[in-house]
């Protein structure tokens, strides 16, 4: 992945939806778990939201069922500003952006960069993150940034840091890079020895460090490739300035600063 608001704020109902990732798992289907919360008073309007939950601290799925994370909170706000009732989905990655070709929802916020080749297919709101890539290692001395040769470089396949892997390391220098369908299984193996570094976000490589930091660290510089995260919708859809509407709205009356700090802290 690499891969940047409100006049009328109000109680809403959100429908939360469950589907863990998973490589057996059909690409385009999505499970809907339903949450008893508070009646909304909205336009009437519907919104139906796909996320991946699991790639914390952008969307992860609670021991509940439930989905949490940056994402699904921005996500919230956007829905209270534009006084719509949404439904959150839970969807595998790979099965993302054709789950939105196919209608099964109406939008993406999961931690989604902004690609040239993403934008051939769907349209993206404005920027509502940045990010920055990172390596993420044991810190025993062993992986030099400034010197990869001959080691197991993982990350997240469909993602601005897996193809970051694959242009530039892949079959180069005695590399080999492994992709995975999510990043909580790079890291197992990062942890296990079965890969000697991660290419990942840095709030993603962070979150994992909360209870991994024994052993391991992030080495080296951060990597900004320009990587701006965005809602996707489908080609030629309103619901994109509507979007971009509502994101201003929060950035404005600082709402989304908020939400960053609660989520990834300073």
């Amino acid at each position: 992945m690499m891969s940047n608001s409100r006049l009328l704020w109000s109680s809403m109902t959100v429908t939360a939806a469950l589907m863990l990732s998973a490589c057996s798992q059909p690409a385009d289907e999505t499970t809907d778990t339903n949450a008893d919360t508070p009646a909304a008073e909205t336009t009437g309007k519907t919104i139906r939201i796909a996320t991946e939950g699991a790639y914390p601290p952008f969307n992860y799925t609670n021991a509940d069922g439930s989905l949490a994370g940056f994402d699904i909170d921005v996500a919230n706000a956007l829905c209270d500003q534009m006084q719509a009732s949404c439904e959150i989905v839970a969807q595998d990655w790979d099965g993302i952006i054709p789950g939105l070709l196919a209608q099964k929802y109406d939008a993406v916020i999961a931690g989604m960069s902004i690609t040239a080749e993403r934008q051939e297919k769907v349209d993206f709101s404005e920027p509502y993150f940045a990010n920055t890539m990172v390596w993420l290692t044991n810190t025993d001395g062993n992986f030099d940034p400034m010197a990869i040769e001959n080691v197991t470089l993982g990350g997240q396949r469909s993602t601005t840091p897996g193809a970051y892997l694959q242009d530039n390391y892949e079959g180069k220098d005695g590399n080999t890079v492994q992709l995975y369908d999510n990043y909580d299984n790079a890291y197992l193996d990062l942890k296990s020895g079965r890969s000697d570094a991660v290419l990942a976000e840095k709030v993603s490589a962070k979150s994992w460090l909360v209870d991994n930091s024994e052993g391991f660290g992030i080495v080296g510089d951060e990597i900004d490739n320009d990587d701006n995260i965005a809602i996707a919708v489908r080609k030629d859809d309103s619901l994109k300035a509507e979007f971009d509407n509502a994101l201003s709205e929060i950035r404005s009356n600082g709402e989304l600063a908020r939400l960053e700090q609660a989520n990834f802290g300073q």
